[in-house]
């Protein structure tokens, strides 16, 4: 029996791939019973690689249904009646068809809270829209990389992800109101969202985004990549008192403002990137670290994990990145991903299905 901050809420998810059951991983970690509704040949990412299935689907049970049938769609009724919310992540065509919205459901349960993840909108059609898609179509493939080179992608599932924790937001925040309701997350309003002060500076003044080399901030500086003797450095200097002890340490001085090192760019990341070539990256973070200013060496993603062993648990057979919610008291249960139709097949239901 769980005993996290969610214990006693079930949900139901009819998703595939990453966002949404991206979502309802992290509310399982937080002690939800998640119960994963999958079609006869199961979610498309078992078809990837059993780590990545259980990456993202750790901890959740497993009921197989046709939803294109009706003994599948009478049993979804059945499962949302005992459940507090639904989410579901398909094309908008597909939600409608297979009747996975609130007036679709709520004659089984006026409180259900459902959750629908979509590229673009529910009353959107059913343009492509996967994580890469949409980075492109959203700018930020645009922002990424160096300006002299193409676009770029981050190297994850930013925009699936992103969309992912927003719904899980989305969802706590409609349960949390006590009332039922349909609540929508599209993977391109989410990626504009995280553009904030982007669109702001857009917006507000007129100013176009531009990439910069090294990753650069559009505001501050120093704030980007430098290479030193050995490796490379994210240097993050914001305020003025960062930089007069980023100064101290370098042996280097002058540019006291955060205006006046922003409108001589150039010669501020001259002075930087010679100063910091007189040791190595890993050098630079233990100097840096101890006086509060924000640096550290560019790890590749082994050598972050080996140094977070307390970011990596166990579940079944698996060895995965843990939940980044900590809440005291909880320590979340980590079982393995469910087998496909572990809690229920299309044959009907069995006992112990319900939720």
């Amino acid at each position: 029996m769980s005993t996290g901050p969610l214990a006693g809420v079930r949900i139901l998810e009819a998703g595939h791939i990453l966002a949404g059951p991206y979502a309802t991983m992290m509310l399982a970690d937080l002690g939800a019973e998640v119960t994963k509704i999958e079609p006869p040949g199961g979610d498309l990412s078992r078809q990837v690689s059993d780590a990545y299935f259980a990456s993202l689907n750790r901890g959740k049970r497993s009921v197989r249904l046709d939803l294109t049938a009706a003994a599948g769609r009478a049993r979804l009724g059945e499962l949302v009646a005992g459940s507090h919310a639904l989410l579901v992540n398909l094309k908008p065509s597909a939600i409608r068809r297979l009747g996975l919205t609130y007036e679709d459901l709520r004659g089984w349960n006026e409180r259900i809270v459902c959750v629908a993840i979509t590229g673009y909108g529910l009353a959107a059609g059913d343009e492509p829209a996967f994580d890469y898609v949409v980075q492109a179509a959203t700018g930020v493939a645009a922002l990424t990389g160096d300006p002299e080179g193409p676009p770029t992608l981050p190297g994850y599932s930013s925009a699936d992800n992103s969309a992912g924790l927003t719904a899980a937001l989305g969802l706590l925040a409609q349960l949390v109101s006590g009332r039922g309701g349909q609540v929508e997350v599209s993977l391109r309003d989410v990626m504009l969202s995280q553009l904030n002060y982007r669109a702001a500076a857009y917006l507000n003044d007129g100013v176009e985004p531009r990439r910069l080399p090294n990753g650069a901030h559009s505001y501050y500086v120093p704030a980007q990549l430098f290479p030193t003797a050995e490796g490379h450095l994210a240097l993050f200097i914001t305020h003025d008192a960062f930089w007069k002890s980023f100064c101290a340490e370098a042996g280097i001085g002058g540019f006291a403002s955060m205006a006046e090192r922003a409108a001589r760019r150039e010669e501020v990341l001259d002075l930087v990137t010679r100063a910091l070539g007189a040791d190595t990256a890993r050098g630079w973070e233990s100097r840096l670290r101890p006086l509060g200013v924000p640096a550290a060496a560019v790890r590749t993603l082994p050598q972050a994990l080996a140094e977070a062993p307390e970011a990596v648990v166990t579940a079944g057979d698996f060895r995965l990145v843990g939940s980044p919610v900590r809440v005291a008291g909880h320590e979340p249960d980590y079982r393995p991903p469910p087998r496909l139709g572990e809690h229920g097949g299309l044959t009907g239901a069995i006992a112990g299905e319900g939720p």
